[in-house]
């Protein structure tokens, strides 16, 4: 008798990305983090595949010691949702490779069957997409998983399990061999836990497992990672003794271990640690049972059902009750932005079959193709290959830009549909307005077609009431939030006019850019569609600054190249993207401390003194020197300093205060060039009329000094 245990995780965050410039912006709710993934990544995702298992035998004093580290994944069935990974190969490289690793050790130790299953690309609900959608998103989800574990999958989770008899018909179609439901989604599952075998309306065959409810919601809800020692007795006690082979299989979301539970990765590892060292308990994935046990019991689908919706499929669709809050009670918006965004697909498509038969021989499949290429997607476009040297056989030479943006147009069209955009309980939260985001995206791709699919998209979200009067309706988080205020590439080209006038380079995670004199060139990473822009530094004021405060206060004027000056639309480092701000800032800081501190404060940072000790130390020092040098480069050493302790938060030191009223004191009531220096520090200045103005052009000159020669190189 082989009694076998398997603890699936589905490992999912909605795509958070900008869908122009593909980064994601700060998201205050998320703090101390940048933002949701970065933050769940942190609590979860790195946990996961180094959890700590504890040493029992080191006594009290040994107590917290740590026995081994575990890579939970090789030992637990899981999926992670496309995007997901996409997010996690760039930003957390080293959890994405173990992530892949993982995979590769179960299928080392179980036969060739690896834990990792696949998912359907965009996390849509597919019993409610038309079946050439669902086969869509089923070939890039296995396609991108192709590409990342180096075999095919042999499983595949469906998004909220929600699942229709046309769905597994896609499923079995597309080479899939299982997925995996809640009990009340399949009537008459065989006893002890192993698969059935469904028989689609097509006539193809799929095998269902189906998961035990109880113990998954014990995982997920019921305390169980609160005591491992519980949680194995809980599992053992749903086995038998003897008797046919036996499965006893929970699942829950990935996000359950660290991030809804601290430490939760910790009670997994010490489970898995207890379960492989007791006898007759195999701890494996649905493939390797599947392999031994091939599915026979014919069942039967409810459907459409899902594990997360009393009502079948109705939560993605109008107010079924689920998800509704005290708080929140209605979620009558569901239904107008349903329709709003089916609305908008079947423009989004009459678009593309009339302008991509210029281009593709089979529209529907070159879409499909484009699925092996969007996970890591960037054209090659003088071999007609991608990055990943993936061919693609139905394209012409990708060299016309209009080809990619009407096959992004469907990239972004599938995307309105991921499911968290329905799952909570308003229209004005992250979720809804990350398909607002996309669909004003599409609009815009959808190039002269764009203004009436908007105008129509607006009056059904005008009908998407929120549950706070002061959000409005789904019409009004569109305009306020979805759609750009400004162009996004515009706020690029700010970005590097900004940092061309201090003197620094950025990189440009938001489109390869060219800087020239007066002319900045944005090109799209996906599309290759160029923005030329005339960019020119504006006036930023005579406020006495470093060179972080003149960067707090730099203003560029940008229009598209050719406009008419009026047309130019005044940007501020506020409005650039988040990640060329966060390069702008580090690289004036390094630059200047660098200017600032002398070599012994740079040793003493280098051997591991704090900032918040060194920088105040510093400008106290910074500030005597002013009774002896009180050149350009001196005082700017000073306004330096005091940019960086104000960006940090830090107080002006007592003894920086008591310095400057020394200096003050000895050049009799302190000089015109010092008046900058003595407000920053907190001093009231009394200064003439004719002495306030010589201190406003000495400011106002050291501002407009070329900001080149105040940065080192």
């Amino acid at each position: 008798m082989t009694r076998s245990v398997v603890l699936h995780g589905h490992y999912y965050q909605p795509p958070r990305e900008d869908p122009w410039l593909e980064q994601i912006e700060r998201q205050p709710s998320a703090a101390p983090f940048h933002d949701w993934n970065e933050r769940i990544e942190r609590e979860c995702y790195r946990a996961v595949v180094a959890a700590r298992v504890l040493d029992p035998s080191a006594g009290q004093r040994g107590a917290g010691r740590i026995a081994r580290v575990v890579n939970t994944l090789a030992y637990t069935s899981f999926d992670f949702g496309p995007t997901l990974l996409e997010w996690l190969e760039r930003a957390a490289p080293d959890t994405y490779a173990a992530v892949l690793h993982a995979d590769r050790a179960s299928a080392a130790r179980l036969g060739g069957h690896g834990n990792a299953m696949a998912q359907a690309y965009h996390h849509a609900i597919l019993p409610l997409a038309s079946r050439r959608d669902k086969t869509t998103e089923v070939r890039w989800g296995v396609a991108d998983f192709r590409e990342r574990f180096g075999r095919a999958p042999e499983g595949l989770w469906l998004p909220e399990t929600a699942v229709d008899d046309e769905t597994l018909d896609v499923l079995a179609c597309e080479g899939i061999r299982f997925t995996v439901l809640a009990s009340h989604q399949v009537e008459g599952a065989p006893v002890h836990g192993m698969p059935g075998l469904y028989r689609t309306s097509g006539g193809r065959e799929i095998a269902l497992f189906v998961y035990d409810g109880p113990m998954s919601h014990g995982i997920a809800f019921g305390g169980l990672l609160a005591d491992a020692e519980r949680w194995e007795e809980r599992l053992v006690a749903g086995l038998r003794e003897e008797g046919p082979d036996e499965l006893l299989s929970a699942a829950s979301d990935g996000e359950t271990y660290g991030h809804h539970h601290r430490f939760g990765e910790m009670a997994l590892a010490a489970v898995i640690d207890r379960l492989t060292a007791r006898r007759g308990i195999r701890l494996e994935n649905f493939a390797s049972v599947l392999a031994r046990h091939p599915a026979r019991t014919p069942v039967t689908l409810v459907a459409p059902s899902s594990w997360s919706c009393a009502h079948g499929v109705a939560r993605w669709q109008r107010d079924c009750g689920c998800g509704a809050s005290t708080t929140a009670p209605s979620q009558q918006w569901r239904a107008p932005l349903r329709r709003g965004m089916e609305e908008l697909a079947a423009g989004l498509h009459e678009v593309f079959e009339r302008e991509g038969a210029e281009f593709f021989a089979d529209v529907w499949k070159a879409r499909n193709e484009y699925g092996s290429e969007v996970g890591g997607w960037r054209w090659e476009q003088t071999s007609g290959r991608s990055e990943r040297g993936v061919p693609t056989s139905d394209l012409r030479p990708p060299t016309d830009v209009r080809a990619l943006e009407l096959l992004e147009l469907q990239r972004n069209a599938l995307r309105l549909f991921t499911s968290c955009a329905w799952f909570f309980d308003d229209v004005d939260r992250l979720e809804p307005l990350q398909v607002m985001r996309y669909a004003a995206r599409a609009i815009e791709l959808a190039g002269d077609a764009g203004p009436a699919l908007e105008a129509r998209l607006l009056d059904t979200l005008a009908l998407a009431k929120s549950n706070d009067p002061e959000s409005g309706t789904g019409r009004d988080v569109y305009l306020r939030k979805a759609k750009p205020a400004v162009d996004p590439y515009a706020r690029v080209a700010a970005a590097h006019a900004i940092a061309r006038a201090l003197g620094v380079t950025l990189a440009s995670p938001g489109g390869e850019v060219r800087v020239g004199e007066e002319r900045i060139v944005v090109r799209e990473r996906r599309t290759g569609r160029e923005h030329a822009y005339a960019v020119a530094l504006a006036d930023t004021g005579d406020r006495a600054a470093g060179s972080l405060g003149r960067l707090r206060h730099a203003a560029v004027d940008v229009r598209t190249a050719g406009a008419p000056a009026s047309d130019a639309v005044r940007l501020t480092i506020e409005d650039v993207p988040d990640a060329e701000r966060a390069q702008l800032d580090a690289l004036v800081r390094r630059a200047m401390l660098g200017r600032a501190l002398d070599d012994a404060e740079r040793s003493r940072l280098a051997a591991g003194r704090e900032i918040a000790e060194v920088v105040p130390e510093a400008l106290v020092r910074v500030v005597a020197a002013l009774g002896s040098d009180r050149s350009p480069a001196a005082v700017a050493r000073v306004l330096d300093l005091l940019d960086f302790l104000a960006e940090t938060g830090l107080a002006v030191p007592f003894d920086a205060q008591t310095a400057f009223a020394r200096v003050r004191e000895e050049l009799a009531g302190g000089a015109v060039v010092l008046a900058g220096v003595a407000e920053r520090l907190g001093f009231a200045e009394r200064l003439s009329a004719a002495g306030a103005r010589r201190s406003a052009l000495a400011r106002s000159a050291e501002s407009r000094a070329p900001a080149a020669e105040s940065l080192p190189s």
